[in-house]
């Protein structure tokens, strides 16, 4: 095969890998039950007019499985804290003693583990069309290569390659949804 093809294929897997990388980061703020510092990834904080991940501005701990503490570096900033986790609204009700921002992870119901598997299932849907966008796309710059001279088998195999990628990477995809919809549904 040639450089192109091969550097094609090699796009495709990175592209791809992304992908998943960005599904596992949105099914991460999707709260399983028990508290987790993964579920404040998403809030940032605007610290001294710059916009920080809450991990830079303060320790994050779980004492108990029904309760996350911020513990600010810098305590003039625990209103900051507070606002930023209700604009990521995450559902969650800060409150604060004075040194940290605590948080009180109420367990789920069985009608919002259902809604949380059907945002999961939404996320898993989004990252298959992207993979199937990244296939397309594949696929029209090989039709562009094949135009250069290289022959139709070549660009043929170097297809099937492409669809062997994107079945192995949605196949990913579904086993990250079945592990995603257990965890949700444990109780």
């Amino acid at each position: 095969m040639n450089d192109d093809i091969l550097f094609c294929l090699d796009i495709t897997k990175e592209q791809m890998e992304e992908s998943i990388s960005h599904l596992e980061l949105n099914l991460s703020k999707i709260r399983a039950g028990k508290a987790s510092p993964q579920m404040l990834r998403a809030v940032k904080v605007d610290y001294y007019g710059s916009i920080t991940p809450l991990s830079q501005t303060a320790n994050i701990s779980t004492p108990d499985s029904q309760t996350i503490t911020i513990q600010p570096f810098d305590k003039t900033i625990i209103p900051l804290i507070e606002q930023a986790i209700l604009d990521a609204q995450l559902g969650f009700n800060p409150s604060n003693n004075g040194e940290k921002v605590i948080i009180n992870v109420p367990p789920l119901t069985e009608e919002r583990r259902i809604d949380l598997v059907r945002q999961a299932k939404t996320e898993i849907e989004k990252s298959k069309i992207s993979c199937r966008n990244i296939r397309q796309k594949s696929n029209d710059e090989l039709k562009k290569i094949s135009k250069e001279g290289v022959s139709e088998d070549v660009i043929r195999e170097a297809e099937e390659k492409v669809q062997s990628i994107t079945n192995n990477f949605t196949s990913k995809i579904d086993d990250i949804f079945i592990l995603k919809e257990s965890d949700i549904m444990r109780v």
